[in-house]
This record gives C-alpha cells, sequence and structure tokens, in this order.
C-alpha cells in the first residue's frame, strides 16, 4: 500500500473526524465552526436574516457552529449591522438559521456578548459605552461613519452591572426561543466580562473590584442568572488568558492567576465546553505570560476543552492525540470554505479568504464561496 494513501485513510478515520458526545448533545465531528464577525445584519433591526441562514447552512457539516457575537442589548453592541439577540424581531431573525443548520443535521449555540468598553456613542445615541471602570482602552473603533478614537467609558453603577447580569440571562432564554442548541458567554478578547477580570480596566474597589475573585464575580453571577433560564450543560465560554494589545488589554503579573482561578472554579460549573484561544500574538517574551494555553490548562480543565486560533488539519489532529483539547475551532477557515471538513478529511485544497469582504455587505464574499463537495 503507498505510503500516502495509507495516510489519507488515517486521516479520514481520524478522531477528529468522528462523532463526540458533548455533555449530552451528539456531534457528527470534533470539528467547532469559531465565531466570527461578518455584518450582514443590514435592516435596521440588526436582526439575523435569509442570508445570514444561508451562510450557516452552508457550514454545518461542523461538529458545532458557534454563531458570531450576538449583541445581549441595546447598549452591547459596538460594530457595525451585527445581528442581535435581545428583541422578539432578532428571535425570529435568528430562527431561520437554527432551522437551516437543523435540516442539515448540524447543532448551533449563539455567542452572547457585550462590547463594554470598546463601543463608542456613535452606536449608543450619542451615550458612552459601560465598562467596569472609566478607562480608555485607546484603540480605534469602527463605527457607522468609519473608524474613531475609542472614548472614556462610564464606570458602571451596580445596578447597571445587575442589568447586564439579567441582560445575558434573558439573551439566553431569547436564544432557546429561537432554536440555538447554546449558548456561549463571550468572556474574552477584550469585551465586557474580560473588561472586569483585568486590573488594566478595572480599578473598581467595590464587590467587582480588587481581588482576583471579586473581578471574576461576575461571570460567576452571569452563571447564576442564567441557569434560571437554561441547562448549564448547554453553555460554553469563551476566555483569552494571553490577550496582550488586544482591544487594550495587557498581560500583567496577575493575568494568568486570574485565569486559573477562573478554569479551576468552572470545573464546579456543568458546562457545555470552556473554549480557549492560543495567543493572537507572539508574547513569548512578554513577562507574566503563558505562550502554550492548551499545554497550561488541560490539566486545570477536566470538562470539554475546545482550543482555537491557527489550526489546521494535521495540527489539529496532533492537538487531539496529545490529549490537549477535545474540539478543535477553525475560523478564517470556515469564511472560504463551506465544505472545511470534508476537505480536511481528504486532504483537499484550501480556498484562501478575502479580508476586504469580511465586514462588508451582501452575498460577495460570504455565501459565494463554493463547496467542492454539497
Amino acid at each position: 500500500m503507498r505510503v500516502g494513501f495509507f495516510y489519507s485513510i488515517q486521516m479520514m478515520k481520524h478522531l477528529l473526524f468522528e462523532p463526540f458526545n458533548m455533555a449530552g448533545l451528539s456531534l457528527k465531528n470534533r470539528v467547532a465552526m469559531a465565531p466570527l464577525t461578518r455584518s450582514r445584519a443590514a435592516n435596521g433591526q440588526n436582526k439575523a436574516n435569509e442570508l445570514i441562514a444561508l451562510y450557516y447552512r452552508q457550514r454545518a457539516s461542523a461538529g458545532l457552529i458557534i454563531t458570531e457575537g450576538s449583541q445581549i442589548s441595546r447598549t452591547a453592541v459596538g460594530y457595525h449591522h451585527t445581528p442581535g439577540i435581545y428583541s422578539n424581531a432578532q428571535i425570529e431573525g435568528w430562527k431561520l438559521t437554527t432551522d437551516a443548520v437543523h435540516q442539515e443535521g448540524g447543532k448551533i449555540f449563539i455567542q452572547l456578548w457585550h462590547v463594554g468598553r470598546v463601543s463608542h456613542p456613535d452606536y449608543l445615541n450619542g451615550e458612552l459605552p459601560l465598562a467596569p471602570s472609566a478607562i480608555n482602552p485607546d484603540i480605534v473603533v469602527r463605527t457607522p461613519t468609519g473608524k474613531k478614537k475609542s472614548v472614556t467609558p462610564k464606570e458602571m453603577t451596580t445596578r447597571e452591572i445587575q442589568q447586564v447580569i439579567s441582560d445575558f440571562a434573558q439573551a439566553a432564554d431569547n436564544a432557546v426561543k429561537a432554536g440555538f442548541d447554546g449558548v456561549e458567554i463571550h468572556a474574552s478578547n477584550g469585551y465586557l466580562l474580560h473588561q472586569f477580570f483585568a486590573p488594566v480596566s478595572n480599578t473598581r474597589t467595590d464587590q467587582y473590584g480588587g481581588s482576583i475573585e471579586n473581578r471574576s464575580r461576575i461571570l460567576f453571577e452571569v452563571l447564576d442568572a442564567m441557569k434560571e433560564r437554561i441547562p448549564l450543560n448547554r453553555v460554553g465560554i469563551r476566555l483569552n488568558p494571553s490577550a496582550h494589545n488586544v482591544q487594550g488589554m495587557q498581560i500583567t503579573e496577575e493575568t494568568i492567576p486570574t485565569f486559573d482561578y477562573l478554569v479551576n472554579r468552572l470545573n464546579n460549573v456543568p458546562l457545555a465546553y470552556l473554549h480557549l484561544s492560543e495567543p493572537f500574538t507572539d508574547v513569548s517574551l512578554i513577562p507574566h505570560s503563558e505562550p502554550h494555553i492548551a499545554q497550561h490548562f488541560r490539566p486545570i480543565y477536566h470538562g470539554t476543552l475546545i482550543i482555537n486560533k491557527g489550526f489546521n488539519a494535521q495540527s489539529a489532529m496532533h492537538i487531539l492525540d496529545d490529549g490537549l483539547a477535545d474540539m478543535v475551532a477553525f475560523g478564517v477557515p470556515f469564511i472560504s470554505n463551506p465544505d472545511l471538513v470534508y476537505r480536511m478529511q481528504n486532504e483537499l485544497p484550501l480556498a484562501s479568504a478575502n479580508p476586504l469582504t469580511y465586514y462588508s455587505d451582501g452575498e460577495v464574499g460570504y455565501t459565494d464561496y463554493p463547496a467542492l463537495k454539497l
């Protein structure tokens, strides 16, 4: 038998492409489609539409689809034409997507999102973005009228924090009504919950600031509120422990101990999964950083672990073989390869995505990438 042919047979039968039981939810493989902001809800209601439904239908061969971030309230938005999950119209809009994915035998979670200080008054009727503390992230924000400098946000009152917690819980309830198989809490990449975790963005002196336990409090209060609306084994959480120069986040000596605390404590919560990102950039020379996220956190976390960032078929198979994750999430490759699972399993070439159409309107660069096999 030819060596190349033997390798192909081994790849086709690899663990990556076999069914997986994720906290009682049966998935057809261990490939996850990572959340990808695509800005196609251009309808004045931030409502998922037929085009969005087609996009996810095309990619339903993934074991699990995690949608783009979907804002949980009007105060949570920070990007143009992103679909929300706080209104009845948005619930109805997302039903088109969940129906389409389920018709293809797929499973789909919605990512619940509050961007916090990464927003801009242009999205908020002139109001300031909300954040744990009034600290400007000093980044460039994409607004409906172009790129602008970020502003100093409004420090949230305790009442406003409680409202956001309630909004997360209501969004989970709305997701159930829309037909989603579960939800992912976006606590990553410099957005609101991540802002609470980090001393660079949280200098509060009340019960939500100061110690690691206090800065982590909001996530567990969200989970407590959410479990009244949705079983926690249908809830995932996304974290990015080595985010550096990402939306104003910086690694400090408290960063990894904070995430160690979070992940250890999440072992006591019967989640669907924990979704971790490897560093977006090389952090090996950054003091106090952890450049090998899966290696560091796999021994700590005992539930289903999804790992993300820059994987291909071979590296994904290796990380599963090494026992460092249970599933692997792919982002950009899914943009231009709706049949990514088929292509990887059969060692077929991948199409390249066009970055100029990542956030544009319409089907170009969105639903017009062809599949090799429908």
